[in-house]
């Protein structure tokens, strides 16, 4: 496919509300990952997991890659969950058996689903004999089996509790039999997983995962050359900005310049607004937010500034499924200026015009208060904020098979220093000492949190027992060279009269080493007090818990 521009008549540009046909000169392949893609479906009995926002071009996507499985001679089936009625899920069993019956029309078998259905094994085994017994044998060719729009299976737990793993299982059969060999898997997604599943069933950390990317700036200034635009590359780079490279909204906005229908300067002016060409788009993402108050409310907060900040993780990946945030670790930022401009917009023009307003408001506000997941004093997250990683961060680690380390920091002989120069003075050396840790720990996915009173911890995810060590002692020495004065008669044994810190490590395989992640902190806690009993100002790590290699 060629990413040279190809001019096409002006009376042939359709409005971009559907995928984009397979003969559209429209179309932008974004590399490598679409050509991960196609490479990945020539290998036997794989699967490729493909995840991105809503409108960012999955559909566009899907079209080509079934396409080019059938010129390789595989025959196809493209499932898409949204054309369910609610009906389907109401249990497992007519749930596959509708599954099966659509894989069989599409592959033009006759069902014949009641000769080889039975109730008395299950329906997950039912399926598998249907698939095997009746489906397959009629085939002489590899199978796609595209399942579109699988986020809709998330909102059902007694569907995708059976349904996912099941997927998993069809997959490893792959590495077993011929039969399940010539099956490909494509399994398309608009939101983040977080289903819980053994790790050994969910099949969230198989096979290859493929997020579509934004346009470039590059890109962009293609398609523009495309729909026969004369733009300036400093019009094409406001633009760019201005919808973050979402596809979706460069196409309906070259869409518009295209017809002559505004001038790319009104555009641009008007874009965040109830008049401008995104208006419906808009509104769209403004009542799924409704829908949510939660979200709404943080969003809000997304808004109103230009700098990433913190908030709830499970919020953040919400907002982030709708495309409305980038997630840097564990902080988010608007995706695109056209985002934070119509969301500070609607914040600004919220007058509480009445009571029953200005209480919803206090409301809110009392909401917004609770989703503040930063420790005022010391300006690290806050215990509720490392409640929140620490169940998603196991979760994930789950998936991937990764490990987990946690780290507990303890300011040694805390109280005596508050007795000594005051709270005022120990509130300075909680500040500090934050600081200092958060100089250390600096990868994006990770977290610094303050515990409580003196106590700090850390999250340090797919890091194993060695990078955990590493990442303490480097903790506990960058305090020491900070110096902090602590000059006291209570502690008249001490090396140097300085402010310092002991340190529990644990770390495990969640889902392998232990399923409690209780146990993860239990085990922090206990090299922590370790290492107060050998002395303080050192770090252990557990015995009770380590990542085995």
């Amino acid at each position: 496919m060629s990413l040279n521009p190809t001019f096409v008549p002006r009376d042939t540009i359709e409005f971009p509300d559907r995928p984009l046909p397979l003969d559209s000169k429209f179309y932008i392949q974004r590399l490598p990952c679409e050509n991960l893609g196609y490479a990945e479906i020539q290998k036997s009995g794989s699967l490729l997991r493909l995840k991105a926002a809503r409108k960012m071009g999955k559909s566009s996507f899907i079209l080509r890659l079934l396409n080019y499985a059938e010129s390789l001679g595989y025959k196809t089936v493209s499932i898409d969950f949204l054309q369910a009625d609610s009906a389907i899920f109401e249990n497992p069993n007519k749930f596959l058996k509708w599954l099966c019956i659509n894989i069989a029309r599409q592959l033009k078998i006759e069902p014949q689903l009641s000769d080889y259905w039975d109730d008395d094994i299950g329906s997950k085994v039912s399926s598998t004999v249907y698939l095997e017994s009746h489906i397959f044998p009629q085939i002489n060719s590899s199978i796609v089996l595209a399942f579109n729009e699988l986020n809709r299976v998330f909102e059902y737990q007694n569907i995708s509790q059976d349904f996912l793993p099941l997927i998993r299982f069809w997959y490893e059969q792959g590495k077993q039999t011929q039969l399940w060999q010539k099956v490909h898997f494509i399994l398309v997604q608009s939101t983040e997983v977080y289903v819980s599943l053994n790790i050994h069933q969910s099949p969230f950390n198989i096979g290859l995962a493929i997020e579509l990317p934004v346009f470039t700036l590059e890109q962009v200034k293609d398609l523009a050359q495309r729909y026969q635009l004369n733009l300036t590359d400093n019009h094409i780079k406001k633009l760019s900005n201005l919808v973050g490279g979402h596809p979706y909204l460069v196409h309906l906005a070259l869409y518009h310049l295209s017809y002559d229908l505004i001038s790319i300067d009104d555009l641009l002016n008007t874009s965040p607004t109830l008049t401008g060409i995104y208006r419906e788009h808009l509104q769209s993402l403004s009542l799924s937010l409704q829908q949510k108050p939660e979200l709404a409310i943080a969003m809000k907060r997304v808004a109103t500034t230009t700098e990433s900040i913190q908030i709830e993780p499970l919020i953040a990946y919400q907002l982030y499924s709708l495309g409305l945030v980038n997630l840097q670790g564990n902080y988010c930022l608007c995706s695109c200026e056209l985002y934070r401009l119509y969301f500070q917009w609607q914040l600004l023009n919220e007058k509480p015009e009445n009571t029953n307003k200005l209480r919803k408001l206090q409301q809110e506000n009392k909401f917004l208060k609770a989703l503040v997941y930063v420790d005022p004093l010391t300006e690290v997250a806050n215990r509720r904020q490392f409640d929140h990683c620490i169940d998603i961060e196991w979760k994930r680690m789950m998936r991937e098979i990764a490990p987990l380390s946690l780290i507990l920091c303890d300011i040694d002989h805390f109280k005596i220093y508050n007795d000594t120069y005051g709270h005022q003075m120990g509130d300075e050396c909680l500040k500090k000492v934050a600081q200092s840790i958060r100089n250390v720990v600096q990868r994006p996915g990770d977290l610094v949190a303050r515990y409580g009173g003196e106590e700090f911890v850390i999250i340090l995810p797919r890091t194993d027992a060695t990078g955990a060590l590493y990442i303490a002692e480097a903790v506990r020495e960058n305090l020491k060279t900070l110096a902090l004065p602590f000059d006291t008669e209570q502690l008249p044994n001490r090396p140097a009269p300085i402010v310092t810190i002991s340190i529990g490590v644990a770390s495990t395989i969640p889902g392998v080493d232990t399923n409690d992640i209780g146990s993860l902190f239990l085990a922090s806690d206990e090299a922590l007090y370790e290492s107060k009993r050998n002395g303080r100002d050192q770090v252990q790590l557990s015995s009770f818990l380590q990542f085995r290699y």
